[in-house]
C-alpha cells in the first residue's frame, strides 16, 4: 500500500509540474510586445521610444490596464509608473506614457536625457480591478523586448541638398534636413537669410527615427560668394549647423554678338544691293550701246555712262567708309561696355 501511495503522489507531482509548465507557457503566449531594440538619444534633449503590445484575449479598456517601465535588472527599478512616488528619483518628472493602453500603445517619452539613461528599459503590463485599481495576478514583463539608448553627446549635423550653382534672377531651392528621435519636441531649423518662402515637413522614417525638413526658396542676386547656413536647434538647447558658399552665375546674354552681326549684315545689304543693281543697270546700258552702230554719239554716250558709274562708285565708297568708321566706333564702345 505504501508503494501504491508513493506512485500516486509521484503521478500527482508530475501532473502538477506539467500543468505549471503548460500554464506558464500559455500565460507568456497571451502577451506580445513590439519595442525597438536600440534608439539614439541626445543628452539634454528628449527621446520617444515606440512601443506596442498585444493580448490574445483582445483589447482591454485603459481602466483595466496599468503600464509600467522599469530597468531590465530589476522590476522595482521603475522609471515610469502612474504613481509618481514609485518612480526612481533620477527619473521623476522626466518620463511620460504617450500611448493609450486601451489602444495597445505603450510608447514612452523621456525628457532631459542624462548620459546614464542608457537602459535597457522594459515594459510591464498589469491587469487591475476596475473598482479599486488594485493589481490582479494577471501581469507580464516583456524582459525579452527591452530597449537600449545610444547616448549622443553631440547633436547630429543637418544635411543639405542643393544645386551647385544658382542663376541670377531665377528661383533657387535648397533643402535642409536633420534626423532626430523626439517627435514631441522637434528640432527647429533656421536659415541666415530673410525669406518668407520656407516650408517645413516632418516625416516618420521608422524605428523611432524622424526627419525634419526645411525647404528654402529665394531669388539670388549677383555672385558675392554669400555663405548660407542652416542651423538645427534641439530640445534642451544644443545646436548644430551646416554652411556652404553660394555661387551665382549671370544669365547668358548674347546681345554683344547678335547686335554687331545684325548691324554688319544690314550694312552689307544696305550698300551691296544698290551697288549690284546700279552695276547691272549700267552694264546693260553699255551693252545696248555696243550693239548699236559705232557712231560718235554712241561712243560719247558710253563714255558718259562709264563716267557717271565711276563717280557714283567713288561717292558710294566714301559714304561707305564714313559709315564703316561710325559703325566701328559704335561697336567699340558697345563691346567694351561689358
Amino acid at each position: 500500500i505504501p508503494s501504491r501511495n508513493m506512485d500516486n503522489e509521484t503521478k500527482f507531482m508530475i501532473t502538477c509540474m506539467l500543468f505549471t509548465v503548460i500554464c506558464s507557457s500559455v500565460s507568456s503566449d497571451e502577451w506580445k510586445a513590439t519595442v525597438v531594440k536600440s534608439i539614439d538619444a541626445l543628452v539634454t534633449s528628449c527621446v520617444v521610444v515606440p512601443c506596442s503590445f498585444f493580448h490574445t484575449g483582445g483589447n482591454l479598456p485603459s481602466s483595466r490596464l496599468r503600464g509600467i517601465w522599469h530597468e531590465k535588472d530589476g522590476i522595482k527599478k521603475t522609471i515610469y509608473h502612474e504613481d509618481p512616488t514609485l518612480i526612481k528619483d533620477s527619473f521623476k518628472e522626466r518620463t511620460k506614457m504617450l500611448g493609450r493602453l486601451g489602444q495597445n500603445n505603450c510608447t514612452l517619452e523621456i525628457t532631459g536625457v542624462k548620459d546614464y539613461d542608457y537602459g535597457p528599459f522594459c515594459f510591464r503590463v498589469e491587469l487591475v480591478r476596475t473598482e479599486n485599481n488594485d493589481p490582479t495576478k494577471d501581469m507580464f514583463s516583456f524582459v525579452e523586448d527591452c530597449v537600449e539608448l545610444n547616448m549622443l553627446t553631440e547633436p547630429p549635423k543637418p544635411a543639405v541638398i542643393k544645386l551647385q550653382t544658382a542663376t541670377k534672377g531665377e528661383p533657387y531651392t535648397v533643402t535642409c534636413s536633420v534626423i532626430h528621435t523626439c517627435p514631441t519636441h522637434v528640432p527647429k531649423l533656421t536659415w541666415n537669410l530673410d525669406s518668407t518662402k520656407v516650408t517645413v515637413h516632418h516625416k516618420d522614417i521608422k524605428q523611432g527615427n524622424w526627419e525634419t525638413q526645411s525647404i528654402l526658396t529665394f531669388i539670388p542676386e549677383e555672385d558675392d560668394n554669400r555663405e548660407i547656413t542652416c542651423t538645427a536647434e534641439f530640445n534642451g538647447g544644443l545646436k548644430s549647423s551646416f554652411t556652404f558658399t553660394l555661387h551665382v552665375k549671370r544669365i547668358e546674354n548674347y546681345n554683344h554678338i547678335i547686335i554687331p552681326a545684325v548691324v554688319g549684315i544690314g550694312t552689307a545689304l544696305l550698300f551691296g544691293i544698290p551697288c549690284i543693281l546700279m552695276a547691272n543697270k549700267y552694264k546693260n546700258r553699255i551693252a545696248e550701246l555696243q550693239n548699236q552702230e559705232g557712231t560718235m554719239w554712241n561712243r560719247l554716250s558710253r563714255l558718259s555712262i562709264l563716267f557717271k558709274f565711276t563717280v557714283w562708285c567713288i561717292k558710294s565708297a566714301c559714304i561707305l567708309r564714313v559709315f564703316c568708321f561710325v559703325l566701328f566706333c559704335f561697336l567699340f564702345v558697345y563691346l567694351f561696355s561689358f
